[in-house]
């Protein structure tokens, strides 16, 4: 079942008309789809599709689709975002895919030692300093990430899961959500095994014996039982994850279906 709205478009040219559908099954009961018809009835789905109709009749710069209204205030708004905030747009006006996390790239400032390099077999070329020593971290650098949360396409913040009790954070600041962003980026960023800090005077002082390769919890171990527990939530998410896709599947299809035999019933070439 759908509920359907449909009012006049006062943004656009006379006659345009503004369908408002709110869907009562499947998986995204209680949204809504927003369509526009032209007076010969011809419909639109979005907001490309419809300036690409309507061309340079209509600046539809600042139409907002879902309202059907003008907001010269929100382009604005936009505008500025885009032209002050570093991080959301990169060269050349693309979207930033990049998945580094944010760590400080410390330079080194001492003076590194020049080989030259000869095909004299007498030479002893000296091994390059710089490439082999590892380069500097930033401690407690996970902090960085604090007040940081994931949100969803419209834009509801997104639950955080909750880590196990045997999971204790070390060092400053310890709190859940950074322990959680350090073992994040720990396993993303890391190819050795994550074990913790084992060093017992890390939470002493651990500015000083802190493991920087390792994240910001105290040494932990995995049982076996704890990964056949986590198998099965696992299992049990990806089989509640198909019904779902099947269910919305399956309302889509039947909402495709009545929109396709209520245009033929309208249509004048069918004869009802």
């Amino acid at each position: 079942m759908m509920e359907k709205k449909r009012s006049d478009c006062p943004a656009l040219p006379p006659g345009w008309k503004k369908e408002e559908v709110i869907r009562k099954s499947g998986l995204s009961a209680g949204k809504s789809d927003v369509y526009y018809y032209s007076p010969s009835g011809k419909k639109f789905r979005s907001k490309p599709q419809l300036s690409r109709y309507l061309g340079n009749k209509v600046d539809l710069g600042c139409f907002d689709f879902r309202t059907g209204k003008m907001m010269p205030g929100k382009l604005q708004k936009s505008k500025q975002r885009l032209r002050h905030d570093p991080l959301s747009l990169a060269k050349g006006g693309k979207p930033d895919l990049n998945t580094a996390l944010p760590i400080r790239q410390t330079a080194s400032i001492f003076k590194q030692p020049v080989t030259k390099v000869t095909s004299h077999p007498g030479n002893k070329v000296k091994a390059d300093l710089q490439r082999a020593s590892e380069q500097p971290r930033q401690l407690f650098w996970e902090r960085r990430l604090k007040g940081l949360q994931s949100s969803d396409v419209t834009e509801e913040v997104l639950r955080t899961m909750d880590l196990p009790i045997g999971l204790q954070g070390v060092g400053p600041d310890s709190s859940g959500d950074t322990l959680l962003s350090a073992i994040a980026s720990a396993l993303h960023m890391s190819s050795t095994p994550i074990t913790g800090q084992t060093a017992a005077a890390a939470e002493k002082n651990p500015a000083i014996w802190l493991n920087t390769s390792q994240p910001l919890c105290r040494a932990f171990t995995v049982t076996d039982e704890q990964i056949r527990e986590q198998e099965l939530k696992v299992h049990q998410a990806r089989r509640s994850l198909e019904d779902a896709l099947m269910a919305d599947g399956l309302a889509r299809a039947a909402e495709n279906t009545r929109e396709q035999l209520e245009e033929f019933l309208c249509s004048p070439t069918s004869g009802l």
